[in-house]
């Protein structure tokens, strides 16, 4: 059994737990939070013992194995460190940190202590992706990758109308590239590797994010193309081009369905059953790791992480967005 405490009292950590409790070795009995009483609330509607609001504290019990994270990116790379430093296990929301040097800080406090640090990016891990995965080699040469993830932000209404909520705040390191983008750069380079060169355009919101924005990367004899937003909607698939036909993936942040389509015209279906509760994969992977003794996963590796974080930090230089995180 695994004592899990969590980081952040919203969606996303209700989705994770969610989908966690099904694993016989998951067992939440910490949260952290910036106030008692609603860390208390959380904890009470979750069943975690212990409350947490000095992140020290957390680091240093005895009542945790590892640590779920899921604060604003910006306040990621501390709080891991914190963690790792002190023996904790800790799986971080995507985008892993702010930017590449937080990364590799994040990834030298982990290869010190022993613990597992693994980013929370889940589409890597769905059995459609592997799926993907091992069929890519049916499709011969790849010529193209086109990845597109726009999704039209509940929180824009406001923010047109004035409030700048969390999701358009440079000082969270948020933004249409960090939110999207990253779900669109992940799966590149852990099915291509690294790329020769990018070239990055985007639209720039008045808060100091982008909005959304547009990628080519470049590699040799490939050309993937990358299309994200916040402030428009897509119901474009994303696809994989090959000599011998296409890999289609109908969102790639879920991958619910993957299937070849062959030059010829003939299709095959490579969909497998993914759970409704798709997080359940990142929180299956992190608990074989630790049971096994392994330091890494395979597919959401310290050099994904770090490589996926390298070409965002190129990205926002070439579209000119800088966090303050970056002056730290």
């Amino acid at each position: 059994m695994l004592r899990f405490g969590v980081i952040g009292t919203n969606w996303i950590t209700e989705s994770f737990l969610k989908a966690a409790q099904h694993l016989d070795a998951f067992k939440l009995t910490a949260v952290y939070s910036r106030t008692t009483e609603k860390g208390a609330e959380f904890a009470a509607r979750y069943g975690a013992e212990h409350i947490y609001t000095d992140l020290l504290e957390l680091a240093t019990s005895d009542k945790l194995d590892a640590v779920y994270i899921a604060s604003p990116n910006s306040m990621h790379a501390e709080q891991a460190i914190t963690l790792l430093q002190h023996g904790k296990h800790v799986l971080c929301e995507k985008p892993l940190a702010s930017n590449e040097r937080e990364v590799r800080a994040m990834i030298a406090a982990a290869e010190a202590s022993g613990a597992v640090l693994m980013e929370a990016m889940k589409p890597t891990l769905l059995p459609n992706f592997l799926a993907v995965q091992r069929n890519l080699h049916k499709i011969g040469p790849i010529r193209r990758y086109t990845a597109s993830f726009c999704q039209y932000s509940s929180r824009y209404d406001a923010y047109k109308q004035g409030t700048v909520l969390n999701a358009f705040k440079p000082e969270l390191s948020n933004g249409s590239l960090m939110d999207l983008g990253v779900y669109c750069l992940y799966p590149m380079i852990v099915l291509l590797g690294e790329p020769d060169r990018v070239q990055a355009s985007s639209h720039m919101l008045a808060s100091g994010v982008d909005g959304g924005g547009s990628v080519i990367a470049s590699y040799p004899g490939i050309e993937a193309v990358i299309t994200h937003s916040k402030i428009s909607a897509s119901s474009l698939p994303s696809e994989i081009q090959g000599e011998l036909g296409s890999i289609i993936i109908d969102k790639i942040s879920s991958m619910e369905r993957v299937r070849i389509a062959y030059r010829d015209g003939t299709m095959e279906e490579l969909s497998e059953v993914q759970r409704e509760d798709s997080m359940f994969y990142e929180a299956e992977e992190f608990i074989r790791l630790i049971e096994r003794g392994e330091r890494q996963s395979r597919n959401n590796s310290h050099q994904h992480s770090l490589l996926t974080m390298k070409w965002m930090d190129e990205i926002r230089r070439q579209i000119g967005l800088v966090y303050p995180a970056d002056q730290r």
